[in-house]
């Protein structure tokens, strides 16, 4: 079907160009805040009602809403800023989504052409600040080359490895017109070919591996999520009888309740999953890029195992850990070549093993004792518990609640948990909810965040309450900077340093944004308050007063080896509620 959106008229100026871009890949809400070099883009985005902008309260904010959007929909995000401050705003979180694969497109103002390289008010050189956190990034000069440089974006910004797109409008071009028809233009990128499927002798050879190996583990990343792979992993995890960990970002590519999910491998994964892949004779590495806080020390890492990688990015294929079988491709269709190739296995000495690694864990890492201090963990299971089986999305923002919610909040639907994974972004949690309430509606969407990552974001209370959005926000306020004083206490021998930190009044807050707010500091309130903010139709503020010195364990220490872990202490009591 055509893209014809203002009757048969082909001349657009540049602002009109933008919106009727968008409109034609679909795209139906933006996240922006306007400015000077930007304006005539917001001048002209009043002819198009049927765009829904979201004015939020910081271009930083702005971009984490756009990842949200994406993260929760797999759809293209999109945001929009001024020159200057507002661009240079958007860095942390085009580098947020660049390392998580997040397909972004930021629009953003520029001085008129005859200015760039004359440090006019508000210039920045954003193309040249932004290069090592975009995948790709356009300075538009020229209103004729701007139809071409949308469509490229956008194809870009979605396919391969998906990540982040930058396109830097000056504002003359904005103004001038040229001819524009969307459907006509052809998207020649001469040096990008993603690489979609695997090599037909490297998946004979990574079957081979496969069916003789006797203690295999299957390592689930993000890629497997992007890629909509969930069916192809399970069937092919089932077909071989091979267990499964995931990365942070894996989470929710695999049902937690599935019998081959071990669940989360890494610094602060489960003590049998780390223990489980440094034991291992093969690895699977599938959509992932082995991160550092995936692997513990390199020179110590899965001594005895053979690994395959697959990939969609050749990049990350030894990047960081040599392999013996690299299969570029999207890890959906690799996982379709390899599965008619796959023997099932029994390798119950494998499995025998694995749950003996459970059993300790389970009894030192995951203790249920009760006792009257309130815990991340019980509240977590408290949410969990109460909503039954119905969808929610859990958005965290990052540090030890990021860390217990993927420990604690089991996923059981695909794509459930959104979460800040390679750049560890505080702020990221209220806006990125934004978005993906947006892209979820009929989603129950909870934020789990810090009473540090809290106050980043804290102005995003208007944008929700501006736009209605019916966020359940549950604040763990502890008055510390909770990852960073556990670093401090087992690393730096309790020296602590600038990790105090006071909140204001969340009750107060609640009412002077017109959100309803709430406080539980005892375990017996928790149920209470987590029922009604169910039952409310708004916004809900809860603030939870939590225990302060807690740390997650297990934790895997700079310059150890994966399996050499932090474990909590036998005389530690943690009343998880699990």
């Amino acid at each position: 079907m055509r893209c014809i959106l203002w009757e048969e008229i082909m001349k657009r100026t540049g602002a009109q160009i933008i919106w009727e871009s968008l409109m034609c890949e679909g795209v139906g809400v933006v996240f922006g805040y306007p400015g000077g070099q930007i304006m005539p883009a917001y001048d002209a985005l009043l002819d198009y009602p049927s765009v829904h902008h979201v004015l939020v309260r910081h271009e930083e904010n702005a971009v984490f809403a756009a990842g949200g959007y994406a993260r929760a929909s797999g759809r293209v995000g999109v945001c929009v800023a001024t020159s200057g401050p507002g661009a240079t705003n958007l860095i942390t979180g085009l580098a947020d989504a660049m390392l998580d694969s997040v397909p972004l497109v930021a629009v953003t103002g520029q001085v008129s052409s005859a200015l760039v390289g004359s440090d006019a008010f508000q210039e920045t050189d954003v193309t040249g600040v932004t290069l090592p956190v975009t995948k790709h990034n356009y300075l538009v000069t020229r209103v004729g080359d701007l139809p071409q440089v949308m469509k490229e974006a956008f194809y870009i910004a979605r396919s391969g490895r998906p990540g982040p797109v930058l396109v830097d409008i000056c504002k003359d071009v904005q103004i001038a017109s040229t001819d524009f028809d969307y459907d006509a233009i052809k998207v020649r990128l001469p040096g990008y070919h993603p690489k979609l499927r695997g090599a037909d002798q490297l998946v004979r050879q990574a079957a081979a591996y496969i069916n003789e190996a006797k203690r295999p583990v299957i390592l689930a990343g993000h890629g497997i999520i992007l890629s909509g792979a969930h069916d192809e992993l399970r069937r092919f995890a089932e077909q071989g009888n091979i267990p499964i960990t995931t990365t942070l970002l894996g989470i929710g590519c695999i049902p937690e309740s599935h019998p081959l999910n071990l669940r989360m491998m890494g610094m602060h994964g489960e003590a049998w999953v780390n223990h489980a892949i440094q034991t291992a004779d093969l690895l699977i590495a599938l959509g992932m890029r082995f991160d550092d806080r995936v692997t513990g020390n390199l020179s110590a890492y899965a001594k005895h195992a053979d690994i395959i990688h697959v990939d969609i990015d050749p990049a990350e294929i030894n990047k960081n850990v040599l392999v013996d079988v690299g299969i570029a491709g999207d890890v959906k269709n690799v996982l379709a070549q390899l599965l008619p190739l796959i023997e099932h296995r029994g390798r119950a000495d494998w499995f025998t093993q694995i749950t003996e690694w459970q059993r300790e864990a389970k009894t030192r890492d995951i203790m249920g004792q009760d006792d009257d201090t309130l815990h991340v963990p019980f509240i977590l299971s408290e949410i969990q518990r109460q909503m039954n089986g119905k969808s929610v999305t859990v958005v965290t923002d990052v540090g030890q609640h990021q860390m217990w919610t993927a420990q604690y909040f089991r996923q059981e639907r695909k794509n459930g948990l959104l979460t800040s994974g390679g750049l560890g972004a505080m702020g990221f949690g209220i806006p990125t909810a934004i978005g993906a309430s947006f892209a979820r509606p009929d989603d129950e969407i909870w934020v789990i965040v810090g009473d540090g990552g809290f106050q980043m974001s804290l102005p995003e209370l208007a944008t929700i309450m501006q736009e209605r959005r019916p966020i359940k926000i549950a604040v763990m306020r502890n008055g510390y900077l909770g990852m960073v004083r556990q670093w401090q206490e087992l690393i730096h021998d309790h020296r602590y340093s600038e990790v105090n930190i006071s909140c204001p009044d969340i009750l107060k807050l609640g009412a002077a944004y017109d959100i309803l707010a709430m406080r539980a500091e005892t375990k017996e309130q928790v149920g209470e308050v987590i029922a009604e903010a169910r039952s409310h139709g708004g916004p809900v503020l809860l603030d939870f007063v939590v225990e302060q010195e807690v740390n997650v364990y297990p934790m895997v220490a700079p310059g150890k080896a994966l399996n050499e872990m932090l474990r909590r202490p036998v005389n530690e009591r943690i009343a998880s509620g699990l």
